[in-house]
């Protein structure tokens, strides 16, 4: 054949190739940065400046008070002594320069970044001259005989991945590149220590997969990608290495598992990395072995609040349907991951189903995690409580509070999402989206109070007047689903559907994935209402959940509710919820932030004299989100329901 017409053909080739390429960039879902997402919004608003204000300098000032940022300095020859803390500390700090960095991104602060700017001086001063950066093994003198000797444990490689995921949002958020510099350096080094022909190990905690993927998408450079998915390939392989075993995720292949096992942070880490390689290398394996994986959580090892991990022990996952509520571990850590996890596994398929867990995840289970005044937090999210716990001002292990720095401020960025000229309603916060379709802008201006209320408000203003889809989520909780599987039910039949006007007209948009499709010409003005009825509905769970027989939880929209004592004459653990007492939703704007609040007439056991009795007595319940801030006392999600009531 000759060689002119080799290359056509190959020419050809390349041009399909690549053209198929565009397409299938085309066709994947991309998440609206928060940066375009304008917050105007009663619930989630005061949580962002509070967050701004307190929780990013309260947790600076904890990191310096703890030796955190002076390790570095010290690493830096800068100051004299030996390490503070931790051995994996040097992670705390990088996650409050990256909830920092969303912060300043979003509400600009030369004070903030003048500071931030310094921490980073010391950071790159501590780096080695290979580019190894890792406080633990610098102190009190550098120690390079000891690198990469204990992956299982000591967590250099969990520390570069959290370092490459705020390097990457401060340098996104003011155009610096040095801390970009310094984690491009210290990829580079573990990337000629790690890989095929050189060290074969894996790390003891998942993350640096994530944030091999982030530092890839701001570089463009391909081995950062194939890094990441030499890690978790590795997971589960011993032809060069012992297994670290169940606890890491570390018993068999990735691709083999399928059953959720081990620390739930780890796990929530791993499966969050593998959506973010499959997404960009169009591994089915991984894609396969995700949806066994999550349908292994969502259908018998998630609470009713969106938290996972049972056990204390190990902060583990517990066995299918063990889900104690006094000795829930739930750690605020795990709840984080597992949103991330269900933010990805939507992107990739564009099932709103992640988008029920997420926000379930979002309203409870994270967010009981951080107190009102951002100050104080939880480690563990128990969801029943005799009144021994409370948030804490610290932790010497200090993963959750800097977590919560972080996320925080990136929440809007969950709100929207885009394929083609497809406009995805995801969260249902007030404010405004900017975005375009093909070269033409977009704005979505939202009113709503959700989730006090189901009303939703969207005005459609398009540059110009064009034909697309807009893609309204429909909660799963608004069509009569406690749950996406059978593992949580509602008890009760109530009335009303979710309705849907464009222009005042109802309109029956085509159901696609839990959301209902609006394709059409949008001109400037036009105007979208969602209208989710908002009773309070009784929840209960699988027979098989032992812990929660005969019990009933409260929910109202995707608030979760709990009874605390201040509201119920000093006990909680005696009151009955009979399927007849009726409910009423309130607005309290006095209490706890502003809540709705559910009140009604239940009756309690009492006793006096050796003898039990029953008497009728006010009833109040509150967000989850917001128990333990009116001092110790006992709590419960799950009430007793009288016999007779049982599902």
């Amino acid at each position: 054949m000759p060689k002119t017409r080799i290359v056509a053909i190959l020419v050809v080739i390349l041009a399909a190739l690549s053209a198929a390429a565009a397409v299938q960039a085309a066709e994947a879902i991309t998440a609206v940065p928060f940066t375009q997402v304008r917050v105007a919004d009663e619930f989630w608003r005061p949580r962002i400046e509070t967050n701004r204000r307190t929780t990013v300098r309260y947790c600076f000032e904890r990191c310096e008070q703890t030796g955190r940022i002076s390790n570095f300095a010290k690493a830096a020859g800068l100051m004299e002594g030996g390490f503070e803390g931790i051995y994996f500390n040097d992670s705390d700090l990088y996650k409050v320069i990256e909830g920092a960095a969303y912060s300043l991104k979003s509400s600009p602060d030369p004070q903030l970044e003048e500071y931030v700017d310094g921490v980073i001086d010391k950071i790159a001063a501590a780096q080695w001259e290979d580019g190894y950066l890792y406080t633990f093994y610098s102190l009190p003198k550098r120690q390079p005989e000891k690198r990469w000797t204990e992956c299982y444990k000591m967590h250099e490689l969990y520390c570069a991945g959290h370092f490459f995921e705020a390097a990457v949002a401060y340098h996104q958020a003011t155009g610096k590149r040095k801390v970009l510099d310094v984690a491009v350096r210290l990829a580079d080094y573990i990337d000629s220590v790690f890989g095929p022909g050189r060290q074969y190990d894996v790390p003891g905690h998942q993350e640096i997969e994530i944030g091999l993927v982030k530092l890839y998408h701001v570089t463009g450079q391909d081995k950062y990608l194939k890094l990441a998915k030499f890690f978790i390939d590795q997971r589960g392989r011993d032809e060069h290495r012992k297994l670290y075993g169940i606890y890491c995720q570390d018993h068999k292949p990735v691709v083999d598992q399928t059953e959720a096992v081990g620390h739930a942070v780890r796990a929530g880490y791993l499966y969050t990395g593998m959506a973010d390689v499959a997404a960009l290398t169009g591994e089915q394996a991984y894609v396969k072995a995700l949806d066994v994986l999550w349908h292994d959580i969502v259908d018998g090892k998630q609470y009713v609040t969106g938290g996972i991990g049972a056990r204390h022990s190990g902060e583990a996952f517990g066995d299918k349907y063990e889900l104690p509520n006094e000795s829930a571990y739930c750690e605020t850590c795990a709840a984080i991951a597992n949103a991330l996890w269900n933010h990805r596994m939507f992107l990739m398929t564009g099932d709103g189903k992640y988008i029920d867990v997420l926000e379930k995840v979002l309203y409870n289970g994270f967010l009981s995690g951080v107190g009102l005044s951002g100050d104080r937090f939880f480690y563990v999210n128990p969801l029943a409580n005799g009144g021994g716990h409370e948030r804490s001002p610290w932790f010497d292990c200090a993963c959750c509070p800097v977590n919560v720095v972080r996320i925080v401020p990136s929440i809007p960025g969950y709100a929207y999402a885009q394929r083609g000229r497809d406009i995805y309603v995801n969260l249902f916060i007030a404010g405004q989206a900017d975005l375009k379709v093909g070269d033409d802008p977009v704005a979505l201006k939202t009113e709503t109070r959700y989730p006090w209320d189901g009303k939703v408000r969207i005005t459609v203003e398009p540059g110009k007047t064009g034909e697309f889809a807009i893609m309204v989520r429909i909660p799963g909780w608004a069509g009569g689903q406690a749950w996406c599987t059978d593992l949580y039910a509602f008890a009760d039949d109530v009335r009303g559907r979710p309705r849907v006007t464009v222009n005042g007209q109802a309109v029956r948009g085509r159901p696609e994935n839990g959301y209902t499709r609006l394709d059409r010409q949008w001109k400037s003005g036009d105007v979208i209402e969602l209208d989710l009825p908002m009773p309070a509905r009784r929840v209960v769970s699988h027979p098989q959940v032992q812990a929660n027989v005969g019990r009933v939880a409260l929910q109202r929209g995707p608030i979760v509710y709990c009874a605390e004592w201040p509201d119920n004459d000093g006990a909680v653990d005696n009151i009955l919820l009979p399927d007849t007492v009726q409910l009423t939703a309130e607005h309290r704007g006095d209490l706890l932030g502003g809540v709705t609040v559910l009140t009604g007439k239940v009756p309690a056991v009492h006793s006096a004299g050796g003898k039990d009795y029953t008497v009728a007595q006010p009833f109040m319940a509150i967000p989850y989100y917001a128990w333990a801030h009116r001092g110790k006392g006992p709590m419960a999600v799950w009430l007793t329901r009288p016999t007779g009531d049982d599902r």
